[in-house]
C-alpha cells in the first residue's frame, strides 16, 4: 500500500514482554497521533503523571548497546529502535508509543511483534501531505575502521550495511535494501538481535542483557549458533543491522530520501551521522510528495563466514 499523505494508526494495539537489558516486564501500546506529530513516546508514571518525549535525534541520551531517549529529567525509554523501525518501515508517519516501563520490550529480538501490532491497529491516511528529508550532499563520520555516510539517492531510501566480526561464525556480511513496506516486512522485520556467548558475563556485570535469552537473541560461540531453531536468514546479523539503521534514522523526524552506508557501525555511529547531517543545513531539505520508488525491492545480499578485524560484542541490540 502506498500513501501520498501522512499516515497514522486507526486504533490502538498492545504488546507485552520484557526488556532485554533491564529484564523487567513491560507493556507497550501503539496508537494514533495528529498530523506532523511524528513518533511520541509516553511513559506512564506511578504517580499518574505521564512523561512525553518526541522520537528525534536531540532526544537521544545514550547509544550504548541500544538507543535511549529522554529529556531534561533524564532517560525515559531505552531500546527504542525496533519499534521505531517497524513504524518507519511500514510507512507510518505519526504515532504514540505508550510504555509503562523503562525499556521497549525486546519480544523475539526483531520487529515482528510490532509489525503485527501495527497490522492489528491498521494504518489510515491523514489530510496533510507527506513530508520527507531529502539528502543533498554526502555527510560522513569516520570512527577508526568504521564509518557511516548519508548521501543523495534519487529513489526513496536505500541502506547498505557491512559488518565484520572477529567471531568466525558471524564473520563478514553485506546487505543492501531499498526500503518500502513490502521489503521491510518480508526481508528485515524478522531479523533478530545477536550476541556472543563469551561476552555475557561482561555485559551482566555492566548492567546489560539481564533479560536476554535464546527466545529473544541469537547467541553465538566460536563454533556455531547456539539457538536450536537456527537462523531465519543466512545473513540475519547483517539484516538486523539494517533494521537498527531504519530505527535509528527514524529519529530524523521525517522519512528520508537518500542513501545510507554503514561499515562496522552501530547505534553510536548511526546517531553521529544523523546529528552531523542535521547540523549542516546545506546537506538536506524538506520536500513534500511521494518519492519515486521501484515496484519491487532491489535488495541484495552477500553473506560471508570469514573472520573479521572488528571485535565481537553482544547481545548486539544495535
Amino acid at each position: 500500500m502506498k500513501f501520498n499523505r501522512q499516515t497514522t494508526l486507526r486504533s490502538r494495539a498492545t504488546v507485552t514482554g520484557v526488556g532485554v537489558h533491564s529484564g523487567s516486564a513491560v507493556s507497550l501500546t501503539l496508537g494514533p497521533a495528529s498530523i506532523d506529530a511524528g513518533f511520541i513516546f509516553v511513559r506512564s508514571g506511578a504517580d499518574g503523571d505521564d512523561r512525553r518525549v518526541r522520537a528525534v535525534a536531540k532526544s537521544v541520551t545514550s547509544t550504548e548497546l541500544a538507543t535511549v531517549l529522554g529529556d531534561q529529567q533524564g532517560p525515559l525509554v531505552s531500546t527504542a529502535e525496533h519499534v521505531l523501525a517497524a513504524l518507519r518501515g511500514l510507512g507510518v508517519d505519526n504515532a504514540t508509543i505508550e510504555i509503562d516501563g523503562p525499556e521497549v520490550p525486546i519480544m523475539d529480538g526483531s520487529s515482528a511483534a510490532f509489525v503485527a501490532a501495527i497490522d492489528q491497529a491498521g494504518i489510515v491516511e491523514q489530510s496533510a501531505a507527506r513530508r520527507f528529508i531529502q539528502i543533498l550532499k554526502p555527510v560522513r563520520v569516520n570512527r577508526g575502521d568504521a564509518y557511516g555516510e548519508l548521501h543523495p539517492h534519487a529513489r526513496g531510501f536505500r541502506i547498505e550495511v557491512e559488518i565484520d566480526f572477529a567471531n568466525p561464525v558471524i564473520g563478514h556480511q553485506d546487505y543492501a535494501l531499498d526500503l518500502n513496506p513490502e521489503s521491510f516486512r518480508r526481508e528485515i522485520s524478522r531479523a533478530r538481535t545477536f550476541g556472543c556467548m563469551n561476552d555475557v558475563e561482561k555485559l551482566w556485570s555492566a548492567g546489560f542483557a539481564r533479560g536476554a535469552s535464546f527466545e529473544n537473541s541469537m547467541v553465538f560461540d566460536d563454533e556455531r549458533l547456539l539457538n536450536t531453531e537456527g537462523l531465519r536468514y543466512a545473513d540475519e546479523c547483517a539484516r538486523h543491522k539494517v533494521l537498527d539503521v531504519i530505527g535509528d534514522l527514524a529519529l530524523a523526524g521525517l522519512p528520508l530520501i537518500g542513501g545510507y552506508r554503514s561499515v562496522r557501525g552501530g547505534h553510536k555511529l548511526n546517531h553521529a551521522v544523523l546529528t552531523a547531517m542535521m547540523a549542516d543545513r546545506t546537506a538536506w531539505r524538506v520536500v513534500e510528495g511521494q518519492p519515486a520508488s521501484r515496484p519491487r525491492s532491489q535488495s541484495e545480499a552477500v553473506g560471508g563466514m570469514v573472520g573479521g578485524m572488528a571485535a565481537a560484542y553482544g547481545p548486539n541490540v544495535s
